[in-house]
């Protein structure tokens, strides 16, 4: 039931022809109930040798029938149609800004997927049922009801053979669905490991190709494609069971009716039962075991869609983990950070947490390097301050306000993030850029493009700042992806810029370049740089050292490589100085 009211609440403004689609159809079941009724009178017209007067009576009686018949078919169709479509078309939305509301942790529950696969072939699923129970699932049982009042009317007790065949077909239909049911339960998750194959091959393209690996990936998709098959048909083959059950109720129905019928006609002479009502009484035993025939359709598709149906409600069920607080504060009074006693944990029952005991206090405008090794924890330390995770202890503040008090709008538009993976979208370079103040001037973008030294590669393309990215910048290098997401980034003037290893592909001249300039744009924002580079940091006003998901050391370049034998170890290794050769005069400098 709570999936259906979570569905049903997606209807909204298709309600009235959700509504318009059953009336329509009730008229359309209605004429159709009546005209074999008619024929049977016209049979017996003819039998008793009326003229031809009225014999075209009961021809235009029954040319109204049809037409109306087909108007009601018609109309019932196209408000169907809409219905269904515009419910699919909500159903989408809904998902879809809900995802958009997913903090990480929920997006990390659902792989993306699965999430493709909820939005297109589950929604499809769940359309298609949409569509059937407003048409077909309420013409089915009123064609049925209202064929066997008129047989029960024609034929009398020999309409009974009906009510015996119902429960066989219930009965059957109920044994299917509970063999099939679980099948489709284990076969829709296959679907997302397809896709999920799909999706990192595309990804994934060049590495397949530079490695030789294309029968590899083909072995894998042949593998998740085959699982799908076999779930699939197993489920098939046993919903299979409907069409013959059906076909033996209804020969073995209309073997009734023919021979009792048959022999009712020769024994009374006509008196119980004459021709036109036997021919209409076959009419009407075509129409309600086509009903039945329907209503396994309507079931089938049913069974089918409930698993779907249950996939997308756990979306739209999903509650994000991060929210407004009741009374958000709505201004970031500066870009100071303070982590005060704090520990993070990704999953609550993770054994040890990623960061721990995190103690760190930055003034706003101050420049600050991260360096560590892999697995340092240092993207999942800056995360905290957008709050893309909370904390699991602790409090991280900015503005001297702690983060879960801001509104979530407010404190993002207060960071800037160059991440490790730059993202960019289908589109120009332009609105790429764009995305960090949609209402830039050209003279800004290309202002922020001159400082991350982007405009150098944009200038050489034959449509400039119009050039077509495509999806996901494949049609660039990773140095200029890393160049054209900080240049969005610097268009958006926050108080806090963090860039994740976001010059890793770019040459140490243009780095330097691009961070002299970031430091003369916007003095007065913090800027945190993760590098792996020791020259990105070393002109930063401090660097922090991590390990292993705590602070090692803080201080600035020079006063590390004295103190620090980790800092030290990764400038050696960078300079191309091993532990046994002498140190230069420089270095040694610094010792003294």
């Amino acid at each position: 039931m709570s999936v259906l009211k979570k569905l049903s609440s997606c209807v909204r403004e298709y309600k009235r022809p959700s509504l318009e689609a059953p009336i329509y159809v009730i008229g359309e079941v209605i004429f159709e109930a009546l005209i074999p009724y008619t024929i049977a009178l016209l049979v017996n017209e003819i039998k008793d040798g009326r003229g031809i007067d009225r014999i075209l009576h009961y021809a235009w009686i029954l040319l109204a029938m049809a037409v109306a018949s087909l108007i009601f078919g018609y109309l019932a169709g196209i408000s169907c149609a809409k219905a269904s479509c515009g419910f699919a078309k909500n159903l989408r939305h809904d998902v879809f800004y809900q995802v958009q509301e997913f903090s990480f942790s929920n997006i990390d529950k659902f792989s993306s997927a699965s999430l493709v696969t909820r939005l297109t072939t589950d929604i499809q699923n769940i359309q298609m049922a949409y569509m059937m129970i407003i048409r077909t699932a309420i013409r089915a049982p009123l064609n049925l009801v209202f064929s066997f009042a008129m047989a029960f009317y024609m034929g009398g007790s020999m309409a009974m053979i009906f009510l015996l065949v119902i429960p066989i077909l219930g009965i059957g239909l109920y044994a299917v669905a509970r063999v099939t049911m679980p099948l489709f339960k284990k076969g829709f998750p296959k679907y997302d490991a397809l896709n999920e194959s799909v999706e990192e091959n595309i990804k994934g393209i060049r590495v397949v190709k530079s490695f030789v690996r294309e029968d590899y990936e083909n072995e894998k998709f042949h593998n998740a494609s085959e699982d799908i098959r076999k779930i699939f048909t197993k489920a098939e083959r046993i919903l299979a069971l409907n069409s013959p059950l059906m076909q033996m109720c209804m020969y073995s129905v209309m073997l009734f009716v023919l021979s009792v019928g048959s022999k009712t006609i020769i024994a009374s002479n006509g008196a119980e039962l004459d021709i036109g009502q036997f021919s209409t009484l076959l009419t009407y035993s075509f129409q309600i075991l086509t009903s039945l025939m329907m209503l396994s359709m309507i079931f089938v598709m049913i069974t089918f869609s409930a698993e779907s149906a249950g996939r997308v409600c756990e979306v739209l069920d999903e509650k994000s983990t991060i929210t407004n607080p009741e009374h958000p504060v709505m201004e970031v009074k500066d870009g100071s950070i303070d982590f005060e006693g704090v520990s993070f944990r990704y999953a609550s029952h993770s054994e040890r947490p990623v960061l721990e005991n995190i103690d760190l206090h930055i003034r706003s405008g101050e420049t600050i390097g991260i360096i560590g090794s892999t697995g340092s924890a240092k993207s999942s330390l800056v995360q905290l301050i957008p709050r893309l995770y909370d904390v699991s202890e602790g409090t991280v503040k900015v503005g001297g306000k702690d983060v879960r008090d801001y509104d979530l709008t407010t404190l993002r538009d207060s960071v800037a993030m160059v991440l490790q993976k730059n993202v960019l979208f289908s589109g120009t370079i332009a609105e790429n850029i764009r995305w960090g103040d949609k209402n830039a001037t050209d003279e800004e973008v290309k202002h922020v493009c001159m400082l991350a030294k982007a405009d150098e590669f944009i200038d050489k393309m034959p449509d400039g700042y119009n050039t077509y990215i495509e999806q996901g910048g494949t049609n660039v290098s990773g140095g200029q992806k890393q160049r054209l997401c900080i240049a969005r980034a610097l268009l958006k003037k926050p108080k806090i810029l963090i860039m994740d290893d976001s010059t890793s592909a770019v040459d140490t001249k243009t780095d330097a370049l691009i961070r002299k300039a970031m430091k003369e744009y916007i003095p007065s924002t913090t800027k945190i740089i993760i590098a792996q580079r020791t020259s990105s940091v070393e002109d930063a006003d401090r660097v922090i050292v991590m390990d292993n998901g705590t602070i090692n050391a803080i201080g600035t370049s020079e006063e590390l490589l004295r103190t620090n034998e980790i800092y030290r170890e990764v400038y050696f290794s960078q300079n191309k100085q091993g532990h046994e050769e002498e140190p230069s005069v420089e270095t040694k400098e610094v010792f003294a």
